[in-house]
């Protein structure tokens, strides 16, 4: 008999363990694959965790143990999903953040093969059919159906598709073709493999060569805006692929890793890319390419660190300061917590890489963990400057706004008549940050969280920002039904119509998380903007990281105190990573210009970021961390305890 340990799909606590099934087919059961098994009067989908081979029968266990053992109904997969390093690994993510198995699991792969009931409709292999010629006397067939055949023959194959289909339903009926059907990728990228690649300069050069001097390494590759630390990546693909290593490239935003894609398939082929907006067929195709060998280089967001890549070389984490490698969702991991779980099993190097790097990685760096590589000088230019506008002051208000200062307002004018670009953040979505009635004070807030709910105003639905609740807006106040509501507080789309107003001739795009959720509209804007199609690009903390957009001369923050007050000892930590990127996306062509808008001119984060001065900032934030004991200096972690009952809750 054989004994399998199943891991059942229901992610609860209480279910985190494997629970037996007999398996009697005389085909191998192996461990990896999904099986189709009874439970609680129920049909269900499981993972086998282990095969283990008896020697007793079926009645003799089930006598022995206690319980009747329930057959295995399917199995349903040839081959395992999962190689065994990636499944040592899930053992291990769930062991360090106390998530079941199943969970880690289901993070690991592509929606059309999670262990899940849902997800059996998924798996389809698309196919092309090709025709090819069977070598016959052709004397008999129409002239029709000789040139097809002769066709067919000069070019040795054909897609079906592409021909006449009567013609080629008669030809294979009598015999004188054959169908070919073939797995094809329904991704579809472009290459331009020959592409010559940039000369680095000696920091650049020095840099590469530091990270191919050894392996099972970690470096920081700290490089102000500008500075050219794609090249770097590109290069040492390059060496590594010489090699015969692979190469796993993360990205924090999907913004960018269009633009990442787009440098790397100019120099290479044999790429597959891993990120939200393709769908679940494009992403199960490309998790097969990886599977069965086909690509040497991965490149994607946090979850790509879960590809089946084998003998990596190299794992490289572009904006490591992102707080999108932090998974918010159980199981709660971190993209470079797994990489560095996964370095112990393949011993490959990590490069870290950012301007603006997080206090962990560049304390780390400080003392000797890591191995710090720097990048001083902007690859092509000199670095923006930077002028702070006082909100607060008068000589800034301007009549015809509530958001755009006299200041900024005069150089978005100078950029549109120099038929130059201009980039603006604001890192508030929808339309207003609250409403409230006139009358009686009323504020819409969430019933899950208590929190102010924001107007988006393109949906016409209230939002909470925190958990997710909506609701539609409402014409009257639900408390004492005046149709008096005011809004307050300004966002991104309200943002959006002022500009329109004040720039009528300017063609205006934006991008933030609500215009990303329609798919390919992110890499739509981008190209647009890329192509100089539109003057103004509005946009989230989306639009502030690794972009490179030449034509861009003027960089804005509409309000940089968005995020400065929140209770939380990274805040200041945020907002100089987030001005400092943003700041850096001006002048990487030519001499580029900065704007940060602010009531709070003489914040130390808000004036170092001006200045991109990280290392100031670095030993100023370092201070205030030691004197209150925060993070590099201590370990934080968070302990949620929930229950339906909040008598219950309390008392326990």
């Amino acid at each position: 008999m054989v004994l399998a340990e199943v891991i059942i799909e229901y992610p609860a606590s209480s279910l985190d363990r494997p629970f037996y099934y007999a398996y009697n087919e005389n085909n191998n059961l192996q461990k990896g694959v999904r099986v189709k098994i009874p439970f609680a009067n129920k049909e269900i989908i499981g993972y086998v965790y282990q095969v283990i081979k008896k020697e007793q029968t079926k009645e003799e266990f089930e006598k022995e143990n206690g319980y009747v053992l329930k057959d295995i109904i399917q199995v349903i997969d040839k081959e395992p999903i999962i190689n065994e390093e990636l499944f040592l690994l899930a053992k291990e993510i769930s062991n360090y953040y106390f998530s079941p198995l199943i969970s880690v699991l289901k993070t690991m792969l592509p929606p059309s093969l999670k262990p899940s009931t849902t997800s059996l409709s998924k798996p389809k292999i698309a196919y092309e059919q090709y025709l090819e010629v069977i070598e016959k006397d052709i004397s008999s067939l129409t002239n029709k159906q000789k040139e097809l055949y002769e066709t067919i023959k000069s070019q040795k194959r054909i897609k079906k598709s592409s021909v006449s289909y009567s013609i080629a339903i008669n030809l294979l009926k009598k015999g004188f073709l054959k169908e070919i059907k073939e797995e094809k990728y329904r991704l579809i990228t472009k290459t331009n493999e020959n592409k010559d690649f940039n000369i680095l300069n000696e920091e650049q050069e020095n840099a590469k060569n530091e990270v191919l001097k050894t392996t099972n390494q970690i470096f920081l590759l700290e490089g102000i805006t500008g500075s050219g630390k794609t090249e770097v990546y590109l290069h040492l693909t390059k060496e590594y692929l010489k090699k015969g290593k692979t190469v796993l490239i993360l990205l924090p935003e999907i913004s960018l890793t269009y633009q990442v894609i787009k440098i790397f398939l100019n120099h290479f082929s044999k790429i597959a890319i891993l990120h939200s907006s393709l769908t679940n067929s494009e992403k199960y195709d490309e998790y097969r390419k990886i599977s069965k060998g086909e690509v040497d280089i991965v490149i994607g967001a946090r979850s790509s660190i879960f590809a089946p890549l084998k003998n990596i070389g190299l794992v490289i984490i572009d904006e490591e300061h992102s707080e999108t490698y932090k998974q918010e969702t159980a199981p709660y991991y971190h993209a470079l917590t797994v990489a560095k779980m996964r370095q112990k099993q393949q011993e490959f190097n990590i490069l870290l890489g950012s301007a603006t790097p997080s206090l962990e990685s560049r304390a780390r760096a400080f003392k000797g963990t890591y191995k710090l590589l720097k990048l001083t000088k902007r690859y092509k230019t000199n670095l923006p400057t930077c002028n702070i506008v006082d909100l607060a002051s008068l000589k800034e208000v301007d009549e015809k706004s509530i958001i755009v200062s006299k200041t900024l307002r005069e150089k978005i004018k100078e950029r549109l008549a120099n038929k130059e670009q201009v980039l603006i953040m604001l890192n508030r979505r929808g339309y207003a940050t609250y409403i409230t009635c006139r009358r009686c004070s009323y504020t819409f807030k969430c019933p899950k969280c208590n929190l102010p709910l924001s107007l988006h105003i393109d949906e016409n639905i209230l939002k909470c920002h925190h958990c997710g609740y909506n609701s539609k807006m409402v014409s009257e106040c639900p408390k004492c039904n005046s149709p008096y509501l005011r809004t307050g507080g300004i966002a991104i789309q309200k943002a959006e119509q002022e500009l329109n107003k004040l720039f009528p001739e300017a063609k205006i795009l934006r991008l933030d998380s609500d215009v990303a959720k329609k798919r390919l509209a992110t890499k739509a804007i981008i190209d647009d903007f890329q192509k100089n199609k539109a003057d103004i690009l509005l946009g989230s903390q989306m639009i502030s990281k690794g972009l490179d957009f030449p034509n861009v001369t003027l960089s804005c923050i509409l309000l940089a105190d968005v995020g400065l007050n929140i209770p939380s000892f990274r805040a200041s930590e945020k907002i100089f990573a987030l001005l400092t990127q943003t700041i850096g996306r001006a002048g990487r062509r030519n001499n580029g210009e900065a704007i940060i808008q602010t009531y709070m001119p003489n914040h130390y984060a808000i004036q170092l970021a001006a200045k991109q001065d990280y290392e100031t900032f670095f030993l100023t934030e370092m201070k205030y961390r030691k004197i209150a004991s925060y993070p590099p200096f201590s370990y934080c972690a968070i302990l949620e305890i929930s229950s339906i009952d909040e008598k219950e809750l309390i008392s326990s």
